[in-house]
Parts: structure tokens; sequence; C-alpha cells
């Protein structure tokens, strides 16, 4: 085991010591908070050791390492997976008891690290992990932004955003590293010259923000490896005394506020130009601090660029951090003096990139004239980078002009990310094998013809520890009684849990911890919000990122439905339902805020009819974080996975509901496709057009009326919710479905309707339902973010473990 192992006598002594040190404080007159403190202090200076000794073992062995660019990190609670991951939990578990604390108390006092929104992030966060269990040495970098991205309040069924001041209880987990500070170069110009046949350029007039690292660092589990995660604050290079001593107080302080915007939140709102130009700033701040950070450790060790390729891989996670790569060519042209032929080379080999999108509108372009105005040294390089591109492609494609002008970086005024990372790096994959598949047969097309050797496909993963040790208790020992503790450590043993699945003692068995598990949550939903829930009903969930392709609103025209078809059959024999939904929207995003508006009035309108709320009940869950998902996932029982097939690249909440052996009720779309031919798509509740539909649907021209004609059912839903309840009408959203339906929702409306009668069906046959169960669990063990990780090291970043 390579698990820390102390006793619970070491262990007392080093949080007592830490204690005294930090607090002047003994047990017997520690606060609960200090007690917190302490403990992550013991674990953060435990992982920072096992790091130190990781790293020098990774440099003494010549193995490469990986980092890992990502916009946001979404983290979750540190304290408890930490402890789990060392073998800490029990021993502090049992010194707590000594000293009248609960570890179970102590945990809620540690705030969701605010450093992420939705599945990118959180897919970050889990290969972070895995990376440290399969002792992969890996650095991510992302943004210690001050106030995350918002905390959501609904208020009147309106979603209202509230900072996130997560770092007063979040920060005891960060080490801060100002010595290793980064400046950042924004505006002003550059001017280039030739002198003695060496191009030099000078970058003048220029805005500076310094990048201050604080770093957090990821366990394994089982594992000597532990993953660094190096966050980058943006602080003023000084204090513009000239000003505040002539009295002008608010440009003195304006021009640091300026400065430090850039990590005061995560997405900031971009619609309108100060948002877009702070979007951008964010992204150059992160790139150059990271790639500054990184070519700085490399020459320490190596004092080479020349073998960058070979010591390091830089992954570029979705377009976000795109401008590392223009940022290491000015750095190998600039002050290394490299030719450019030689730092393409460098470059090409040195970065990959995941796309996470199948919509090309979701590719993020940047105005040309902001882009040049904020960043000109880094402008006149992609200028560059797009006459070599064209002129490359023009070999290719010699006469096809459109095609060069579609692939190219600039273009219509802008600058294309996404066409840099196809155009440059030497690895791009997609997070399904179908999504992978359409991005080369769509959103990239023109670059796969152009070099299909770059693509290759690295389905996601979860870290399945998180959400099944230490979030299901009652399953983990259920799997342990029946197939051993291998699955802790590897989680392809799951699949020994299927030989079970015709055992009516182990089903019986699945059954009764699936309840313990709704009643907890059921317990703790009426002991923080008041609202009560029935164990008893089917737990159907849809938590993600409100959005319309992820179609929550098709999910509520079905309550609607059934709230509709309960007034007019009062006595039918109706399997009661409990509807949980959890998203953020973002800021800027009206209709999905008009649909979170249209969820939480629709549930308070059925929680207030006595005839149907005892049979039909939503609950919307406030602010959903990685800790409420981690009490939701056990308790789950069908997940909900309806964004209209060939739009979602993959998703991970499908694979946190399957390893908890929730049923998935999905369209055939991202990684529901492996998640069908895992379990057996017999144990998934599949419906709606397939892709290749939804794209002849398209070509014929998608008229949400011809739909509506022939369904009476969905005339009468829009034609309730057009009128309204309580004072409230839900018109944009009616009107959006019935003119335009980007999404198609009412096209696979009556197939979704079916697919709910059915999986009513199956839930009233418990033999049968436990046993599709059964088999979800048992095989999806390959969505482990240990496999996803392995599978990067293997076919991209060319790497091995650092044993």
């Amino acid at each position: 085991m390579s698990n820390t192992q102390y006793s619970k006598k070491e262990f007392e002594k080093m949080l007592a010591d830490t204690l005294y040190k930090e607090f002047a404080v003994d047990f017997l007159t520690a606060t609960a908070d200090q007690i917190y403190r302490a403990m992550a202090l013991v674990c953060r200076r435990l992982l920072s050791s096992r790091h130190k000794k990781f790293m020098s073992r990774t440099y003494g062995s010549n193995s490469k390492q990986i980092y890992y660019l990502c916009m946001e990190f979404l983290m979750g609670r540190s304290l408890k997976t930490n402890l789990f991951n060392l073998g800490l939990n029990e021993v502090a578990e049992q010194v707590l008891v000594d000293h009248e604390f609960k570890l179970e108390s102590l945990y809620e006092l540690e705030p969701d690290a605010g450093l992420g929104n939705g599945g990118l992030g959180r897919l970050a966060a889990c290969y972070l992990d895995g990376a440290a269990t399969d002792a992969l040495p890996m650095t991510g970098y992302s943004i210690l932004y001050e106030y995350g991205i918002f905390r959501q309040r609904i208020v009147d069924g309106w979603q209202q955003e509230r900072a996130d001041n997560w770092l007063p209880g979040g920060g005891v987990w960060l080490k801060s590293h100002p010595d290793q500070s980064i400046e950042v170069k924004f505006d002003g110009e550059v001017v280039e010259n030739w002198e003695n046949g060496f191009h030099y350029t000078k970058h003048q007039n220029y805005n500076s923000v310094i990048a201050v690292p604080s770093d957090m660092y990821v366990s394994g589990y089982d594992s000597k490896g532990v993953s660094k995660l190096r966050l980058w604050q943006a602080k003023a290079p000084g204090f513009d005394m000239d000003s505040f001593n002539g009295g002008d107080y608010g440009s003195a302080l304006h021009k640091n506020a300026s400065a430090e915007l850039i990590s005061k939140i995560l997405y900031p709102n971009d619609n309108h130009t100060e948002g877009k130009i702070l979007r951008l700033r964010q992204q150059y701040f992160l790139s150059a601090a990271s790639v500054g950070d990184i070519v700085h450790n490399h020459l320490a060790q190596y004092g080479t660029m020349d073998n960058l390729p070979d010591k390091i891989a830089i992954h570029i996670n979705d377009t976000h951090p795109t401008l590392a790569i223009p940022e290491l060519m000015r750095i190998l042209l600039d002050d290394c003096g490299y030719s450019w032929e030689k730092a393409f080379d460098i470059t090409s080999r040195t970065f990959a990139y995941t796309n996470h999108t199948v919509m090309s509108e979701a590719l993020e372009k940047w105005n040309e004239d902001m882009f040049r105005k904020t960043l000109p040294r880094i402008y006149s390089i992609i200028c560059e980078l797009n006459r070599r591109c064209r002129a490359d492609f023009e070999k290719k494609f010699p006469g096809d002009q459109g095609k060069v002008d579609y692939m190219a970086i600039l273009g219509e005024g802008q600058v294309r990310m996404a066409n840099i990372c196809c155009y440059v790096c030497h690895s791009i994959n997609g997070v399904s094998k179908l999504h992978s598949e359409i991005i080369k047969e769509s959103v990239f097309h023109d670059y796969f013809l152009y070099s299909p050797q770059k693509f290759t496909n690295v389905t996601n993963g979860i870290a399945y520890r998180r959400w099944l040790l230490a979030s299901n208790p009652a399953l983990t020992n259920l799997l342990t009684s029946t197939i051993g503790d291998g699955f802790k450590k590897d989680a392809s043993k799951l699949k020994e849990f299927e030989k079970y699945k015709d055992d009516s003692s182990v089903l019986d068995a699945l059954a009764k911890a699936k309840l313990e598990n709704k009643e907890r949550f059921a317990a703790h939903l009426q002991k923080t919000t008041g609202q009560i829930i029935n164990p008893n009903s089917v737990f159907d969930v849809q938590v993600k990122r409100m959005h319309e392709y992820k179609r929550q609103h098709l999910n509520a025209l079905n309550i609607a439905a059934q709230y509709l078809y309960l007034k007019n059959n009062p006595n039918a024999d109706f399997l009661p339902k409990t509807y949980i939904f959890g998203a953020k929207a973002a800021p800027g995003y009206y209709m999905a805020k008009q649909m979170i508006r249209l969820i939480c009035k629709l549930g308070a309108f059925i929680d207030a009819d006595p005839a149907v709320r005892e049979k039909l009940q939503i609950v919307y869950l406030e602010d959903y974080c990685v800790t409420t998902s981690e009490r939701l996932m056990p308790a789950s029982e069908v997940s909900e996975q309806i964004s209209l097939a060939g739009t979602e690249a993959s998703g991970t909440g499908n694979m946190k509901f399957m390893l908890n052996g929730a049923i998935t009720l999905g369209t055939l779309d991202g990684a529901n496709v492996e998640i069908a031919q895992a379990a057996g798509i017999e144990n998934e509740i599949i419906f709606g057009m397939r892709t290749e539909e939804v794209n002849h649907l398209h070509e014929l021209g998608y008229h949400p009326s011809s739909f509506l004609y022939n369904d009476d059912i969905a005339r009468e839903v829009l034609d309730f919710l057009e009128q309204g309840f309580n004072g409230d009408s839900f018109h944009e959203v009616v009107n959006n479905l019935c003119t335009s339906d980007h999404y198609m929702v009412l096209a696979d409306f009556q197939a979704y309707r079916k697919a709910q009668e059915n999986l009513s069906e199956l839930y009233r046959n418990t033999k049968k339902w436990n046993r599709m169960s059964l088999m979800n669990i048992a095989n999806s063990g390959i969505f482990s973010a240990d496999r996803s990780v392995h599978d990067y090291a293997r076919d991209i970043w060319h790497t091995q473990p650092v044993l």
C-alpha cells in the first residue's frame, strides 16, 4: 500500500502540533473551524512532501511531464477526498471522536472551491486525480478566481447571481509562491527590426499584470503520485504613488483594480464589449503565465529548449487556453532566437488539443481589431501563422479558396481559436466515440482531410472513488462483501459484480442500499431547505448546465403533460415521481433563465395542488455544486441525458449516475452511446432521433408546427404554459418552441413521453429494475478517469508512470 500509514497517536500529535503552531490552541480550546483548518494543513503538508519526492523520482527517471491547461477546475471539497486517498479518514475520525468532534461536521465547514462551473472543469479535476493515481507527473494550470462562477439564488423563479466568496474557507489548501511570479504584458505596440540578419522585436508602452501562483495538491489513491494545480492570481505591478500624491486617488486605485479584475470571476458576462475584452485578457493571462512557468522550469532543469517536446507535453483543454500556442512561439522566436521553422516544429510537437463541443458556434472567435490592440505581439505571430497555413492549405486543396478561407486562422475579421489548435497541435481528440466521429465529419472535416493522422478519441472518465467509495458507503459495502475490494484500486474489477445479476438476495440488498441513500438525501433536503419529498417515489434526476441543447425544457413539458393527465384522471394508477433538477444558467443567457423560471414555477404550482402533489413533485436544487452531487448521485434512480442527438460531446454526469446504479433515460448522444454498449442497451431507456435522423431533418428543413399538428398532448401542454398560472405566463419559452425550436424538442416530445411510460412499467417490475441497475454498476468501470488518463498517456502524451 502507498497510502500514508500513521497510527492514531501519530496523527493526533501532528494535529495537536499544528493547532498550537498555527492558532495557539489545544484540543480543549480549539473551535471546529480551527480543527478543520489544522487538518487541512496536515494534509497539505503531507501532500507537499510527497509531491517533492514524486518529482525527484520524475527527474531522476528522466520522465516526461504533463501540463494541463484549462480555464476551470471544478475541484469540490478537498478534505474528505484527501483524507480518504491518504488512508487517514479512519484514524482522523478516531482522534476527533476522542475530543468530541465529528468528522462529518468538519467536512461541512469547507466551501466548494470556486474554480469551475460544469463538466469541463469537473473533467479537468478528475484527470488530476487520475494522473496522481496512475503515477503520472501532471500539473494543472488555471486562474485563482476570487469569486468563482457565482452563487446561485432562485428568487420568484428567477436565477440571481451572488458573489461566491469561497477563499476564506477554501484558501487553507493553497500555498502562495510570490517569488515565482510571472509578468504578463497587455496593450501597447510592437516595434520590429532586423540587425545583422537577426529579427528583433520590442514591446513598448505596454501594461503589466503580475501573475502570482498558488499551489493546491491532489492526492492519488493507493499511489505515490501527487498532482499539482497551479492557480494564477492577477496583481498590479505596483501602486501609482504619483497619482495618489497628486490627489488623483481614483486613478491610482483604478489601475490596481483594472489589473486585478482578471482573476475576480470565472466566465464574466460577455454580451458587451468590456466583457469580451476581459475574457480575452483572462485567457492570455492564463496562457502566458503558465507557458512562462513551464519554460522557466524546463530551462532550469535542462538548459535548452531543443528537447522540450521530449520532456513535456502541454495539453489544451478546450479552446480557452489556445493562446499558449502563440505565446510559446513568441518565447522561442523573441527570447530564444529560434527560426520560425524550428520554433513551429517544437511548438507543434509539444501541444495537443481536446475539443469539447460539436457546435461550431461554440468555438471561440475574437474580433480582430480588439485582439490586435490587446495583444499586439501575439497578433503579429498569428498573422504569420495565418499566412503560412493559407499557403499550406492552397497546396493541399489547390483552387478551393472556400475551403482555405474556412480553415484559415484569420477570416471575416475574426481570430479563430480552434483553427489555431487544429493547424498547430500534433493531436486533436474528441471525448466520446460519437463525438470524435462527428468532429471529423462536420466541425473539423476539412482539417481531418488535411491531417487525418492527428485525430483520435479518448472517452471521458470520472474520479469514481469520489462518487462511490467516499459518497456511497452502502453500495461500497455491498460490493466489498460480494466481489472483494479490488475495485477500489481497479475500476475494471466492478465487472465481477455482474455474476450476481440473477441473485435475488443481492438484488434485494442493492434495492435496500438505494432506499437508504434516498432516505438520507430526503432528510438532508428537508434539513437544509424545508422541502419534503417521498423516498418511495421514483427519483428522476437531471443535473447539468442549463442550456437549450441539454433540453431541460423537454423534461418540463413532460411533467406538465403528466400534471394535466392527473388533473383529468384523478384516480389513475400513477407511479409517484420526484423530478430533481440542478443547474446554473450563464448570466447573459436569457432563454436558459426562462427555462429555470418555468421549472421552478411549475414545481410550486404542482406543490400547491393537493390533488396532485402526492404523485408528482419537482425539486430545484439551488446552487448545484460538487458536494450536492456527491449526496445526490447515490440516491438517483433515473439519469436524464436527453440532449438532441449529435449535440453533447460526452457528458460525465451520465457516468456518475451509471456508477451509482441509475438507469439512463436518454438519446444516443455523447457517451450515452458507450454507456448503452457497455451495460447493454436493454438496461437503459433509449429514445428519440439518432444523429443521422437529426441531420436529415435539418437538411429537409425542420418546422416544429408539423410535429404539433399531429400531437394533441403537445398542443395542450403549450396552450397550458402560454395561458400560464398564478399570474405567470411562459410565452417566451412557448414561442421559441413553436417558431424555431433549434434543438428539436417537439420532434422528440412524443418519443420522450413514451420512454417515460416505459420507465414506469419497468420500475414496477422491481426485480427487473434492480437487475438493470446492477448491470449498470458492473459495467461502469470503463468510465474511470484512471483509464482515460492512461489512454492519453499512451496515445497522445507518450509517457509512462513514474514508479
